[in-house]
């Protein structure tokens, strides 16, 4: 017999009530029971950086975090955060700079560069490469994305380019 724990949370503006097993990883909730399949599922391990969710407004790994915790939580994935236009230029950055790709690490990447542009709006390159550091990348070679994040904090600062 499955023991499971009734959980009620906020994914992307819906509330959510249902019964999930304690052990269950918040990421493989949300891409098999809500088929939200902007979190992707790397290492498993936290490494990564592919399955970054945020979890109320702070990004986390979402393969790391059970969904019992999210309990009373207001949880954002990649689709959420593109319904409301929070980070459009920041997207529209990555497309015409060619960070994107394969797209795999795309979604973590967005998410933590969006928390970045957050709370260091006058980020230098190494600062952004460093925030970034914990998100791979095997396609890019990063540069294109730090190019991508660098002219999102230059535009939002007025800065020419």
């Amino acid at each position: 017999m499955t023991i499971k724990k009734q959980v009620t949370m906020t994914v992307n503006g819906t509330v959510v009530t249902t019964e999930i097993e304690p052990r269950r990883h918040l990421v493989d909730f949300l891409r098999e029971d809500l088929y939200l399949k902007g979190p992707h599922l790397g290492c498993e391990q936290g490494a990564c950086g592919a399955c970054t969710v945020k979890v109320d407004n702070k990004i986390v790994r979402g393969c790391l975090y059970l969904a019992v915790q999210a309990d009373g939580c207001v949880i954002e994935t990649i689709e959420g955060v593109t319904e409301s236009g929070v980070l459009r230029d920041l997207q529209d950055a990555f497309v015409r700079h060619n960070a994107m790709q394969c797209g795999f690490c795309s979604s973590g990447m967005l998410l933590a560069a969006g928390e970045l542009i957050e709370k260091q709006p006058n980020a230098s390159r190494e600062q952004v490469r460093e925030w970034l550091s914990g998100n791979y990348c095997r396609c890019t070679g990063y540069h294109a994305i730090v190019d991508a994040v660098m002219a999102v904090l230059d535009a939002r600062l007025g800065v020419a380019q």
